[in-house]
């Protein structure tokens, strides 16, 4: 069995699939493993790391797929340059299936397996795999610090000899994996923290984490979670009253950290200019879903906007990439629990189990098809 891991061509993308730790364990599974040169540079990881854990060095992303019966990669691979994996290779990296319809299709064309680890289901046995927290959970760290960053004052309350230092007040606006650990890390830095969120069970969450959780608590809210534990999409209705309170709010805030999102849709929209013009001038917001449209009406991609009255709003591409070691190290430990359970541990050969309820979830082409239901080629 033969695995290949290549160098990430997207621009801004900082981040290797795998780990010189998680070589050896891919080694024990019974695999040869090559490695693009210079793969890990950008994560913080040498050629001489790699090489050290036992896998073989590729002089281009064509030499590491020759032969390969698995690649393992961050993003979504061009279909053209798999020529050489072997037939009915498994392709398993970050797909980024929604719109990207034509890129489906030539991934069939090209023959090869390809599993979305964003599609990975929300049950007790695929949490080691579960891409979207551990990169969220990173997202939401980083964006503390982004915001610290840009503010330019200090978070913590500080009572000095020249006067006291009032605390900073940051608002967490979505309340998953990112948010929760946004709440986590401003209060661990001093902040004064507020929280909100469409589904009820973020409350009780965002209370224990010493925050203080703001929505409209009318029917429609009691609903707003699905079983998967994903927000759903709310009324227009809904959404204006939640508007009409986070306004005054958000006047009143320093740091606002946007992390909402809702999966196969647009980022819903969450923060109006109007809203940004009510802020005071050095205040900062972060729009951690800049990449899906944007919670800020004014956020760009990857760009840092100042506002005509001098808030600063923060469109950060990639942002777990921007601790690009850290969330490595995390993302690869979910390709290795994914991967496990495709391999045959006695023959120490690849041997998917199509019925497998993970599998199922997560693949996109199989024998020259678009295979997932959601994703079928339009008529």
């Amino acid at each position: 069995m033969r695995i290949a891991v290549p160098a990430e061509t997207e621009g801004n993308e900082t981040r290797v699939a795998v780990t010189p730790d998680i070589v050896k364990r891919l080694i024990g599974l019974g695999a040869d493993v090559a490695i693009q040169k210079g793969a890990g540079k950008n994560s913080g990881v040498t050629d001489a790391d790699y090489e050290a854990a036992g896998a073989t060095l590729a002089a281009s992303a064509a030499d590491a797929f020759n032969g390969a019966d698995v690649v393992l990669g961050v993003r979504r691979p061009v279909a053209s340059s798999l020529a050489g994996v072997a037939k009915g290779a498994a392709v398993i990296s970050i797909m980024d299936p929604d719109g990207h319809e034509a890129e489906l299709a030539q991934l069939a064309a090209a023959g090869v397996s390809a599993f979305a680890m964003e599609l990975m289901p929300r049950i007790t046995r695929a949490q080691v795999m579960d891409v979207l927290s551990s990169q969220a959970n990173i997202a939401g760290y980083r964006s503390v610090i982004d915001g610290a960053a840009e503010y330019g004052r200090a978070l913590p309350m500080m009572m000095t000899a020249a006067g006291t230092v009032p605390a900073a007040r940051i608002f967490i606006m979505g309340v998953g994996v990112a948010g929760l650990q946004a709440i986590a890390t401003a209060r661990r830095m001093g902040a004064i923290v507020t929280a909100t969120d469409v589904r009820p069970a973020t409350k009780e969450q965002v209370e224990s984490l010493g925050a203080k959780f703001l929505a409209v608590e009318d029917e429609e809210f009691a609903q707003a979670q699905t079983a998967g534990g994903y927000a759903k999409e709310m009324s227009r209705e809904y959404q204006a009253k939640q508007a009409a309170l986070t306004a005054a709010h958000i006047a009143k805030q320093d740091i606002v950290i946007a992390t909402a999102l809702i999966p196969g849709r647009p980022a819903p929209r969450l923060i109006t200019a109007d809203m940004v013009k009510s802020m005071r001038a050095g205040s900062v917001i972060i729009d951690l879903a800049v990449e899906r449209g944007g919670n800020c009406e004014l956020a760009k991609p990857g760009e840092i906007v100042v506002s005509e009255n001098g808030v600063k709003i923060v469109g950060h591409l990639n942002v777990p990439g921007r601790l690009a070691a850290t969330s490595s190290g995390l993302y690869a430990k979910n390709l290795l629990s994914f991967l496990e359970t495709m391999v045959d541990k006695d023959k120490k050969a690849l041997a998917i189990n199509w019925d497998d309820e993970l599998v199922k979830a997560t693949l996109l082409t199989r024998d020259g098809a678009v295979v997932h239901p959601n994703f079928q080629p339009k008529s």
